[in-house]
């Protein structure tokens, strides 16, 4: 006799149910051994020689993020390539954690002015933002210039004819100050370094006039070694409160930069939360803030998907200033 169809049925079920008890939890290789990481010390990348504000800072965060981790982070300076050699790396590293890197502004301005190994959205990880810098114009003291406005009318008389420093073409000390110089109507002939040491030699050598840099310049204003004209940023930086910003001055411009960390591509989320929470705690360490303190960097935290959307959202905003950029021939 046959069998009725609805026992047949309740028979499958009844197999479908006791294969999917008996098979294994499918698990991320990286969550089995998650109370291993790190066993080996991590590189983070600053890509920044060293030196400089940016290399002390990361310094800071790499040894505090050390401890909140129970383990070692190295610092592994690569200059050049206007800060994106670090973004580069990520292409073709294991997400293991093992490898990590600063995520300054330049890496979602460059590709769109030249061909990249690397796509900032697509082929890092976004883990945590942590801070940013205050950008500034200062110049030697015997410059015939004390503020802005003077030295927008000496540039007006003599085109051409200033010089400044910044820390690569492309990079956000560049163009913050071409995009000054069109709308203020002035010709200023830049001069590019490899870092902010670079450029204090420069300056305090006597080579250049002028720097457009990060508060790596601080130090030498208040020791009254340079002068500083103005600041970038949406309001005045509180260690220069009668310093103005170029907006202030009357020039709509405004360049602000945070920065934080990442990892290359598809990275297992539990990993990425043990790093956040690491480098988050180091907000908390009172060695770092003073280190954010000394460079005049103020605390700008992003979790992860906060970050990941910032990326993504400034990606696109680059490009509409460099297609305004280039059109206006200054790049």
């Amino acid at each position: 006799m046959k069998k009725p169809a609805s026992r047949n049925v309740t028979r499958r079920q009844l197999l479908t149910r006791a294969a999917t008890l008996a098979a294994p939890a499918i698990v991320s290789p990286w969550a089995l051994a998650q109370d291993k990481y790190p066993n080996r010390p991590i590189t983070l990348i600053a890509p920044w020689p060293t030196g400089g504000s940016s290399d002390a800072v990361m310094r800071a965060f790499a040894e505090s993020a050390g401890r909140a981790l129970g383990g070692t982070v190295i610092v592994e300076n690569k200059p050049g390539a206007g800060g994106t050699l670090g973004a580069a790396a990520m292409v073709n590293a294991r997400p293991d954690g093992y490898l990590l890197t600063q995520l300054p502004l330049g890496i979602y301005r460059i590709p769109h002015m030249q061909k990249t190994s690397f796509d900032p959205v697509k082929d890092i990880t976004h883990i945590v933002c942590l801070t940013g810098y205050t950008f500034g114009l200062a110049a030697r003291p015997e410059a015939p210039y004390k503020t802005l406005k003077e030295m927008v009318a000496y540039a007006r008389a003599n085109p051409g004819k200033v010089a400044y420093g910044h820390t690569g073409t492309g990079t956000t000390p560049h163009l913050a100050i071409e995009e000054f110089a069109a709308k203020a109507g002035i010709e200023l002939q830049d001069i590019p370094y490899k870092g902010s040491a670079e450029i204090m030699q420069a300056i305090l050598g006597g080579h250049i006039p002028l720097m457009s840099g990060t508060t790596e310049f601080a130090p030498h204003v208040k020791a009254g070694k340079l002068n500083l004209l103005a600041t970038l940023g949406s309001k005045r930086n509180k260690a220069f409160p009668d310093v103005p910003t170029v907006k202030e001055s009357g020039w709509d411009t405004v360049t602000e930069s945070p920065f934080g960390i990442g990892g290359p591509k598809n990275m297992d989320p539990a990993l990425v939360k043990v790093i956040h929470d690491a480098f988050k705690k180091t907000l908390d360490d009172q060695r770092v803030l003073d280190t954010l303190d000394k460079f005049y960097q103020p605390v700008i935290y992003m979790d992860t998907a906060e970050y990941t959307a910032y990326a993504a959202r400034t990606f696109a905003a680059e490009k509409a200033t460099i297609d305004r950029l280039k059109a206006a021939g200054k790049i």
